[in-house]
């Protein structure tokens, strides 16, 4: 063992990931349910016993120092390793637990599974807090593996190989479909794959991808469409569709929910297309607790049918 250890209160590394991920003394000591000034004070003890500032003001944020940097991820790693271990038989009581799961999800992918699962859980975990990042990325491989988020939501349309440690499950398998303006001009009755490719169309790329994946569907028939607009968030497309005459292929649970917010017609996709499948992605490192295992067994009985 490093002898500099014996000497550290290790505590004092909970301090310094805090502050390091909230960038913030006041943040930081809510995490912690500290006063500000007692986590000045502990800042000021780690700063000794390390002898580096590790963290300067700039504006209204903490800016992490290099040592800082340097030292980071392995603290993170090791905070998080040893809650796991010791919460590996830690009993789980669905009914008392306050325990908060953390899920990272596009607006889409919340969308589809959070209301489900909010509305069973207030009778089967009525204490238990559920809070909702956003997804800067497909697959949060990196926050999946430090245990900053429980689940990520998310879909892999090209069934690629997981990294190592990172396990998923398919929870909801749906169908595109078209939606369009009751009031289109292009479409009477039945829409054909005419009238599709020469329509113009909204697509939603969340992570500001170039083209959609019903583009690469279309690659694979040797056909083309025109995307004019591109959407961050799949919440505003019903309204701009129902006021224009652009399509948008979405999966038919976001469509159906969506139709009875605006005045939108849905159409069966006029070309075949693989189906939409959700998937919910964890780490092994916290699968196999009992906290996990229970929330992973709701959410599997939770899937909607049909």
């Amino acid at each position: 063992m490093h002898l500099d250890l014996r000497k550290l209160d290790l505590n004092l590394l909970l301090v310094f990931n805090a502050i390091y991920q909230q960038k913030s003394v006041t943040a930081a000591a809510n995490e912690l349910a500290m006063s500000p000034s007692a986590l000045s004070h502990a800042l000021t003890r780690l700063r000794l016993s390390l002898g580096d500032e590790l963290f300067v003001r700039l504006g209204n944020q903490m800016q992490a120092t290099l040592r800082a940097e340097q030292i980071a991820e392995p603290v993170s790693q090791a905070l998080q390793q040893l809650s796991a271990s010791l919460s590996l038989n830690e009993r789980f009581d669905p009914i008392s637990s306050e325990r908060c799961f953390v899920f990272s999800a596009s607006d889409y992918t919340a969308f589809a599974i959070l209301p489900r699962v909010m509305a069973a859980l207030q009778k089967s975990a009525p204490k238990l807090k559920i809070k909702v990042v956003n997804s800067s990325q497909k697959l949060a491989i990196a926050d999946l593996a430090a245990g900053h988020i429980d689940f990520a939501l998310g879909y892999d349309e090209e069934r690629l190989p997981l990294p190592a440690g990172i396990e998923d499950f398919d929870w909801l398998q749906d169908e595109y479909v078209v939606i369009a303006s009751q009031q289109h001009s292009l479409i009477r009755g039945k829409l054909t794959l005419a009238q599709y490719l020469k329509a113009r169309h909204a697509i939603v790329t969340p992570w500001n991808e170039n083209r959609g994946v019903i583009d690469f569907v279309l690659d694979g028939l040797c056909l083309q469409r025109e995307v004019v607009m591109q959407l961050p968030t799949v919440m505003v497309a019903p309204f701009i569709v129902a006021e224009s005459e652009l399509l948008m292929t979405i999966p038919r649970h976001a469509a159906e929910t969506l139709a009875r917010a605006a005045p939108i017609t849905i159409y069966p996709a006029p070309f075949k297309i693989p189906p939409y499948t959700l998937k919910i992605y964890s780490h092994c490192k916290y699968a196999r607790t009992e906290a996990h295992l229970w929330l992973r067994k709701e959410l599997m009985r939770l899937v909607p049918s049909g």
